[in-house]
Formats: C-alpha cells, structure tokens, sequence
C-alpha cells in the first residue's frame, strides 16, 4: 500500500527534476552565448537563475513542512536530507552559470583570443554529468550515481589544459592577459559546475547506500565543492 509520505517524496523528485532541467537550460546558454558572441543572450541565464532560486526557497519549505509532518523512516530521512542538499547544489550552480555570463561578458567586449575547443567540451560535459546525477537520484541508482565522479576527472583534465593553454598565451604577449584570465575564469566556473554535479552524486550514494562518500571516504582522489555565491569565480 503506497503511503502518504511517498506521495510527497515522489513530488519533491518532481520538482528537483524541473529545477535540474532549468540549471541545464542556464549552463548551455551561457556557454553557447559565448561561442557564438551573442551577449544578449546571457540575459536568459538570469532568468532561468530567477527560476531556480524560486525553485529552491520552494523546495527547502517542502522538505521542512514534510520532516515535521510526517516521522520519515530511515531510508526516508536519508532521501529528504539528499533533497535538501541536492536542491542546494542545483541553486550554486545557478549561480555559476551567471559567473560565466559576467565573465563571459567581458570576454566578448574585445576580439577573439583564440578559437573555442576545451570550454564547449568542459560545458557539455558538465551538462551530461548534472543529467546523469539527477537521472541516479530518479532510479535511486548508486552504481551510475558513481560514474558521475568518474567524469569529474575529464572536466578537471579539460581545466588544466586549458590552463597551461592560456598561461602559455599570456608569457608570449602580455596584451593578452586579460581576455586569457575571462577564459581562466569561465574553465574554473565549469570546473565549479562538476564539482557541484559531483556532490549530488554522492548525496545519491548515501540516500540509496548509506554510505558516505564525501571526502573521499571510499576514493582518496574525490574532492568536493566549496561553498560558492554569485560573485565568487
């Protein structure tokens, strides 16, 4: 027999879903206003952040009014505090496509540095990982919640060539320095981005496992994300 609590979990994935689909909408805009220098379009990335910030004032006051409700068993407690974790992430990710925005912003107020390869690939990798942790928190699935922090790895991989890239760019001709440290910025904001992916997924493995796995508890090379805010790059 299907309880009541279950009813509320079931729209709670529902709205984290919608409020993913959104952070997803942000990161690709900002990113493709950049490759196709159109700054006007940056505009709808803090429209979509609007939306997400609504998104999560509703989801905490969600999670709260079910936690004094109901008396959520184990299993059920777990997956109301991933919730509520979750539905932080998704807001600072919100937060960091509208870094990439004002970074972006500046980038293209001067000509071109150089053609765009790493940051687009770095963006839709990100996207890809945001998919997929919200796709594990869905399915309550630890084993692709874990592929997620593997591909943590190429989007720090993509962030340091396109650091030794740009720092090279700089030693050769200091007029570049400013537009080299707006691409700097931007690869850090997406590196931000799958560090926050990462720690969804890892708030999937303790809701559907128990296990914590933060801090590298169960793979010393796993890190985290820090707390960010909008004018933190």
């Amino acid at each position: 027999m299907e309880r009541a609590i279950d009813l509320e979990i079931q729209k709670l994935k529902e709205r984290i879903l919608l409020m993913g689909g959104y952070v997803e909408k942000a990161i690709e805009e900002a990113t493709q206003a950049l490759i196709d220098r159109e700054p006007e379009r940056f505009e709808k990335v803090h429209e979509y952040e609007t939306i997400i910030n609504r998104s999560h004032i509703e989801v905490d006051e969600a999670c709260l009014r079910l936690l004094a409700r109901q008396s959520p068993l184990a299993a059920d407690l777990r997956l109301i505090v991933a919730v509520i974790k979750i539905n932080t992430d998704l807001e600072r990710m919100g937060d960091q496509a509208v870094n990439i925005s004002h970074n972006g912003k500046r980038y293209l107020e001067r000509p071109p540095l150089k053609p765009l390869i790493d940051l687009p690939r770095m963006s839709q990798e990100v996207r890809v990982m945001v998919r997929a942790a919200l796709d594990a928190f869905v399915k309550r699935d630890s084993v692709m919640a874990a592929d997620v922090l593997q591909r943590d790895d190429s989007v720090d991989a993509l962030k340091h060539h396109i650091f030794q890239e740009l720092i090279a760019y700089m030693g050769k001709d200091p007029t570049t320095i400013e537009q080299a440290l707006n691409l700097i910025l931007i690869a850090r904001n997406l590196e931000r981005l799958g560090d926050h992916a990462t720690n969804i997924a890892e708030d999937v493995i303790f809701a559907v496992t128990g296990k914590d796995v933060r801090h590298g508890a169960h793979n010393p090379s796993r890190r985290v994300a820090k707390p960010s805010g909008k004018a933190k790059t």
